[in-house]
């Protein structure tokens, strides 16, 4: 029996994928749930799987065409007739030999474990793509770092297309306003050094800076929910929770995936799930539910060795807090130069619907909360 291989349901705000290279080929024995191609959305990668086991006898979509939801893309014979169209099928390429791209698709391995939290994928600070090198791609790989001999041409990733589309909306759209401060990481560095080994063996995830910074927001936001909120024509809508989206580098590029009701959650928790989230990042197992939705956004470009920059919205939200480079700095504390480790903080707002004091007050709430951890813990 015949059976065609579909393209599984997309959300509401994705019409269509790509398709990569196929895993198997016509002629290929799979199983069911087999991996058969993936699908890359501007999202994120979805897998299609084999229906049912059997013989790949037809691919109809090759590499690189763009399909959408329910479209047939293979055809897979099972049962009795699987052995037969295997034995008379001739494998072949999934793609014609004259329509072979010079470079694979491009993925770029950044992962960097604790810390991996970067710019979000819509921030200024974001590292273009570099042009296609001869002997790799550009993004992986051995020579991933060399500069090509001579100029070529690849064609945008579809998450790389969306990430440009919405860095123009935003510009276009809001009216941003980026307002700085700086924090003495001293206390929370303290802190760190003191529980970071107790905290590992009693949560089984290291103790990081940015289950710091998110409790801090969310501490922040319940003086200033403004900055949470949202502008939807001529209406404010005002977010009961506070879902964080959180930058984090992936093969694929910088995806931002959610930290739902962020203000429940507990240090450890915050810090497993971002663990998690890196994770399936570097193996291209988030979900569209993982990366939809958030309130308020997170960027830290100081893992690259950023020290000063200015994020950009990640629309439809109305603020992101970016975090930079700790390094150490002669301050005045208490009437005498000192050395401290120092980080500054950009918080980039939507002017249309937040006021700049209730801006520069909030960032003063989370630089507060930093330099006194103890008010994270008794929440004043």
């Amino acid at each position: 029996m015949k059976l065609e291989v579909r393209v599984p349901q997309l959300s509401d705000s994705i019409a269509s994928g790509t398709l990569l290279p196929w895993r198997k080929q016509v002629g290929d024995t799979v199983a069911r749930d087999d991996t058969l191609v993936d699908l890359e959305t501007d999202k994120v990668i979805l897998e299609i799987p084999a229906p049912a086991s059997g013989t790949l006898i037809e691919i109809r979509q090759q590499e690189g065409a763009v399909v959408k939801a329910d479209e047939v893309v293979a055809v897979i014979e099972t049962g009795e007739g699987a052995a037969a169209s295997a034995s008379f099928a001739k494998p072949g390429p999934a793609i014609a030999p004259d329509e072979a791209q010079p470079t694979p698709s491009p993925s770029r391995g950044e992962g960097r474990g604790e810390g991996e939290m970067t710019s979000p994928s819509l921030s200024v600070s974001m590292s273009p793509g570099q042009p296609p090198s001869p002997q790799a791609s550009p993004r992986t790989g051995e020579g991933a770092n060399v500069m090509p001999k001579s100029t070529n041409r690849e064609p945008m990733s579809r998450l790389r297309l969306r990430v440009a589309e919405r860095l123009v909306a935003a510009q276009h759209t809001a009216a941003m306003l980026t307002t700085f401060n700086e924090v003495n990481m001293q206390p929370v560095n303290e802190l760190r050094q003191r529980y970071k080994a107790e905290f590992e063996v009693r949560h089984g995830v290291k103790l990081g800076y940015m289950s710091f910074f998110v409790r801090a927001v969310c501490q922040a936001m319940q003086q200033f929910p403004i900055l949470n909120a949202a502008i939807d024509g001529s209406d404010i809508v005002w977010h009961g929770d506070v879902d964080i989206g959180v930058a984090i580098s992936s093969p694929r590029g910088l995806v931002v995936p959610i930290l739902r009701r962020a203000q429940t959650l507990s240090s450890a928790e915050i810090e497993a799930a971002i663990a998690d989230f890196a994770v399936r990042a570097r193996e291209s197992r988030l979900t569209l539910e993982d990366l939809s939705g958030g309130t308020f956004s997170i960027t830290n470009g100081g893992v690259f060795g950023s020290l000063l920059s200015t994020p950009i919205l990640n629309m439809p939200q109305s603020a992101i807090l970016g975090m930079h480079k700790i390094q150490e700095r002669p301050v005045v504390l208490n009437g005498e130069v000192v050395v401290r480790p120092m980080m500054y903080l950009a918080l980039t707002y939507d002017h249309r619907i937040i006021d700049g004091r209730e801006a520069v007050q909030f960032l003063v709430a989370v630089k507060d909360a930093l330099e006194d951890p103890a008010r994270l813990l008794l929440q004043v």
